[in-house]
């Protein structure tokens, strides 16, 4: 046998929610290199013109979609646009995802319906538009994006705890409903990932200083480094492929060990 056959993507459609940049676009990039032919999402024409543009830089033919994931009616059209274009979706990642950062106290219900709606509704209506393709190929593969906050709370992210709990939830259920026909649903939980967006919390500080919470991250990950965007890649294409066919309803963390670590004693 040969066994780097099993993580070929040759000839796979990979479908990659939010993918314009950060963890999605590194996903999206892995999966290209395994030899996924990779569709993706944006909200709005300025994001899909700076996305083919770092697709293309690295040498990836990337398909754009605008499409809100949230509405099932755009959904249905890009999914069947997929399918003319390159074939029907193989692989789903649902990496789309928003956070806000506001106290239990001080969020408003519209708030925290919307950050609900995108991280854990969107994943639903991604799934049931790609799933009737593939049981009839008795043959699929979802990747649902979780979190550490799937397992763990923190301040001021009740929603953003609450929606990843719930797609931890939502990924086992696929894979208990669905496994039958073939198909895996399991998930991947980042760590601390070093992106433009978590920028502002490793800047020294004025004085020299690590800034306080790139301090807190580094004294709680055993691997003692934020992650970065390419740590996900090879957790992806395992989950996207023939090799993780008998691993179904998984979170697989890729976090540096926080999750598994209590922290060094004061």
């Amino acid at each position: 046998m040969d066994i780097l056959k099993k993580f070929s993507l040759e000839g796979k459609v990979a479908l990659v929610t939010g993918a314009a940049y950060g963890i999605g676009f590194a996903i999206a990039e892995g999966l290209a290199g395994a030899g996924a032919k990779i569709a993706f999402n944006c909200r709005g024409q300025e994001h899909m013109d700076k996305a083919l543009a770092a697709y293309a830089e690295k040498g990836i033919e990337a398909k754009g979609y605008i499409c809100d994931v949230t509405r099932e009616d755009e959904v249905a059209k890009m999914v069947a646009d997929i399918k003319a274009d390159l074939g029907s979706v193989d692989i789903l990642v649902n990496n789309a995802g928003i956070i806000k950062r506001i106290p239990m106290t001080e969020m408003s219900s519209e708030d925290f319906r919307q950050v609900i709606d995108i991280d854990l509704t969107a994943a639903f209506i991604m799934s049931k538009a790609v799933l009737p393709d593939m049981m009839e190929k008795k043959s699929g593969k979802i990747i649902n994006i979780c979190s550490m906050m799937s397992e763990l709370g923190r301040e001021t992210v009740s929603a953003y705890a609450a929606a990843k709990g719930g797609l931890k939830m939502l990924t086992k259920n696929i894979a208990s409903e669905y496994g039958q026909y073939n198909i895996q649903c399991n998930g991947i939980g980042p760590g601390y990932i070093a992106t433009p967006q978590t920028a502002p919390l490793r800047e020294r500080q004025a004085d020299g200083s690590r800034h306080p919470f790139d301090s807190f991250i580094l004294a709680k990950t055993p691997a003692e480094r934020w992650g970065d965007p390419e740590d996900l890649m090879g957790a992806a294409v395992f989950l996207a492929s023939e090799a993780s066919d008998f691993v179904n309803g998984h979170i697989l963390y890729v976090d540096g060990g926080i999750l598994a670590y209590i922290g060094k004693q004061p």
